[in-house]
């Protein structure tokens, strides 16, 4: 057994197969650790985190002794999954394992899968064969997909899953189905659970299904407060998140950057976790009554009606008046705040729009109405500083650095890794709030192992290394698992700075603390 950090709040432990992470995963979700946020199962790992520092230091310690029965096994269902074999990597797969495309789907369907453990996203669910002797290794891709469509069967390493929505990924394709693995109403919302029996049947054409992802959801009461004008390039609803349900696929999401998020909203006495809206592009609002708001964030022009207005600073925008926040000079993301705490629709508890899974609200549109909690007792505070933390680099391009903890794979990339922390990166124009992918011209971070790294849980602030070199740093609504090595983790109080680099923003790493390893 070995524990790793995760950055400054995670603990990474290497057991030494699936069942001795499932009885680890049963009893530490039955009696948490202090503090500890959640619990997420892999293939020969446990993810933990938890909501300090101190905390995660005090988990490692304990765990030294920490001895599990073996956990009970639940009632095993059986799920058919129909599937049209269609999907772009068939050949490819048949290529690698040395067998006839026919080969391929025919193992797929005589081969009875179990599913292991959720992750990655809502309703993607790990399985594995039931039988041993079934199984095959298959490589990843190369280079991961930026969008493999919903409903794509695909298999990876031992396990084979289904992409229950768009999402980046690097698993080999075989085909697809129509068959639902996620509804957040129903109980519970993951069509497979684990200890399920799987079983894939080939057909020619897909059965119609009815979707119910487009069931409205969950709207409480709301006083109209402001008309949306422009809603900017990007616009969503965010809070802090849905911490603690990596078990269910679910990544913590929540404001990109959430000091801004939270400094705007004490700004306007709300509480911390009050929904606010994430600007990118600028956006122009209309009150419909009096109402206070506050603006923070990225480095732009906020104007009420022709006066300026200064970024942390609450402010009175009485009924009519026309509030303009322009497109960032430095920065990324602009969080803009309103009296009473944004009402928006929720799941699972939360008014966070997740990209990567589809949870929580749609993006914000023009005409759309932004309404509040009717009472307000909380203080305004005119105080604040705004918490922005990048600077102006060469060519006026946004730049910033990023503190980061080794590990926990930085073994897959011996002396290499000083050619990632000693270069300047550069974001991708392909980066969102699943994660920043840099580049820095022909330069690469080589790996000096081979072979594939079973899929483990990933934190915001991983720091991937896919085989082509080239970093991508895991952001708030990243997968709730991955299959590419780790080079470092990005501490948490520096992930509101990666939020705020645009494309062709500079960014370099700086290393701190050291990672543990028992």
């Amino acid at each position: 057994m070995h524990i790793n950090a995760v950055g400054s709040r995670a603990l990474l432990v290497d057991l030494d197969n699936l069942n001795q992470v499932m009885d680890w995963h049963a009893a530490l979700t039955a009696q948490p650790l202090r503090a500890q946020v959640d619990c997420i199962a892999a293939a020969t790992t446990l993810l933990l985190t938890f909501e300090s520092p101190n905390a995660a230091r005090e988990a490692a310690e304990k765990l030294h002794d920490f001895h599990p029965g073996a956990a009970k096994a639940a009632e095993a269902r059986t799920v058919d999954i129909d599937v049209l074999y269609d999907g772009e990597d068939v050949d490819e797969v048949a290529d690698l394992l040395d067998m006839s495309r026919e080969a391929v789907i025919k193992w797929h369907t005589s081969t009875e899968f179990t599913a292991a453990f959720g992750g990655f996203a809502p309703g993607f669910t790990y399985c594995t064969p039931t039988n041993p002797d079934n199984a095959l290794a298959i490589p990843r891709r190369s280079n991961p997909r930026t969008a493999v469509p919903d409903g794509a069967v695909a298999v990876a390493g031992e396990f084979s899953a289904v992409y229950p929505r768009v999402s980046p990924g690097g698993w080999q394709l075989l085909g697809q189905t129509n068959t639902p693995m996620w509804d957040s109403h129903a109980t519970p919302p993951a069509l497979v659970q684990p200890g399920d029996r799987v079983r894939y049947r080939a057909v020619d054409s897909l059965p119609e299904l009815v979707d119910h992802h487009n069931q409205a959801k969950r709207s409480p009461a709301r006083l109209p407060r402001m008309e949306v004008l422009d809603a900017g390039l990007l616009t969503l609803f965010q809070d802090l998140g849905r911490p603690g349900s990596g078990d269910l696929g679910v990544t913590p999401s929540g404001a990109a950057d959430r000091a801004s998020a939270a400094t705007a909203n004490i700004a306007v006495g709300n509480s911390r976790n009050a929904t606010v809206l994430e600007n990118i592009g600028g956006m122009k609002l209309r009150a419909l009554t009096d109402t206070v708001v506050c603006v923070t964030g990225a480095q732009a022009r906020v104007r009420l009606g022709e006066m300026p207005v200064h970024l942390a600073r609450p402010v009175l925008v009485t009924a009519g008046q026309v509030i303009r926040i322009d497109p960032a000079g430095l920065g990324m993301r602009n969080y803009i705040a309103i009296r009473g705490g944004i009402i928006s629709d929720s799941e699972l508890g939360s008014s966070a729009t997740d990209v990567l899974s589809g949870l929580g609200p749609d993006p914000v549109s023009a005409g759309d109405v932004i309404g509040v909690l009717p009472r307000s007792s909380g203080m305004t505070d005119a105080q604040l500083t705004n918490p922005l933390r990048v600077q102006e680099g060469p060519g006026g391009r946004t730049a910033a650095t990023l503190r980061c903890v080794l590990g926990p794979r930085d073994d897959w990339f011996g002396d290499n890794v000083a050619t990632f922390l000693n270069t300047t990166w550069t974001v991708s124009g392909d980066s969102n709030r699943v994660g920043l992918r840099l580049n820095a011209g022909d330069t690469t971070v080589a790996r000096v192992r081979d072979g594939e790294l079973p899929s483990e849980g990933m934190v915001a602030g991983s720091v991937q290394i896919p085989p082509n070199g080239q970093p991508v740093i895991f952001m708030r609504d990243h997968a709730v698992t991955g299959g590419y090595p780790v080079v470092a983790t990005v501490v948490e109080e520096d992930i509101d700075v990666a939020a705020q680099l645009p494309p062709g923003a500079q960014v370099k790493f700086e290393l701190v603390g050291e990672n543990r390893e028992d």
